[in-house]
């Protein structure tokens, strides 16, 4: 078990869900720099964080640290990650926050499991169907999106789910979401995916904010009227 310190958050990974590139960025600081810079630019400590696809946690606990635990809820479908994501969140400070082992789904999903390929790096780690190179298949507890989002209720989701984003662009957004981060990935769909991506957020009220964009990971805020209304 390797452990790290990234920007001040202590951070244990498993020997097999590494792989070279990974053991690269978490040495060098450089792990999840684009999703970091985007969440402690806009979060407050009146926000709930959701984050979809928490991996070993280093964005549940950045967002912990201004939000507090209670206020932080992590989804990750990996099993191989549950205890040493439950691990890293209570170290850093994160004990109250809540993990969720599932794979997130669109509302159309049918059943209670879904198909989850388990590669050799965990940021690559995908649903069925959405996974680069050799992976080890498992079936995982499904959730849907609709069901996460109403639950929760949070103010900032943070969602990495490896090219599953295209899927949940078109579906409903309570209003309580004010801004979305997450990573597009390009390499695994054609720039007509991409637009549907942008023109699916649009019609839930959501533009991009320039301040947390950067590369593959975007940010959108949402838009409201004078009267506090998502403007769609």
């Amino acid at each position: 078990m390797a452990r790290y310190e990234v920007h001040g958050v202590k951070l244990r990974v498993p020997g097999k869900a590494m792989n070279a590139e990974l053991r690269q960025a978490l040495e060098s600081g450089n792990y999840e720099w684009n999703e970091r810079l985007a969440l402690t630019r806009h979060v407050t400590p009146e926000d709930r964080v959701l984050d979809i696809g928490a991996g070993v946690g280093f964005i549940s606990s950045l967002a912990a640290q201004v939000v507090g635990g209670e206020a932080v809820v992590s989804v990750e479908a990996s099993p191989v990650l549950q205890e040493v994501l439950r691990s890293n969140l209570d170290e850093n400070g994160a004990r109250a926050a809540r993990l969720i082992h599932a794979a997130v789904v669109p509302d159309g999903h049918e059943g209670d499991t879904v198909s989850f390929a388990v590669t050799g790096a965990f940021w690559a780690s995908a649903l069925a169907g959405h996974e680069a190179g050799q992976a080890e298949m498992v079936t995982v507890p499904a959730l849907k999106l609709s069901q996460l989002l109403a639950e929760c209720r949070p103010t900032i989701v943070v969602m990495d789910v490896e090219g599953a984003e295209a899927e949940f662009c078109e579906q409903d957004w309570p209003d309580c979401v004010r801004l979305l981060i997450l990573e597009i990935h390009t390499g695994k769909y054609p720039p007509r995916v991409v637009k549907r991506i942008f023109d699916g957020f649009s019609a839930q009220g959501f533009t991009i904010m320039p301040w947390g964009t950067r590369g593959e990971v975007i940010t959108l805020q949402r838009v409201y009227d004078e009267a506090g209304a998502v403007l769609r």
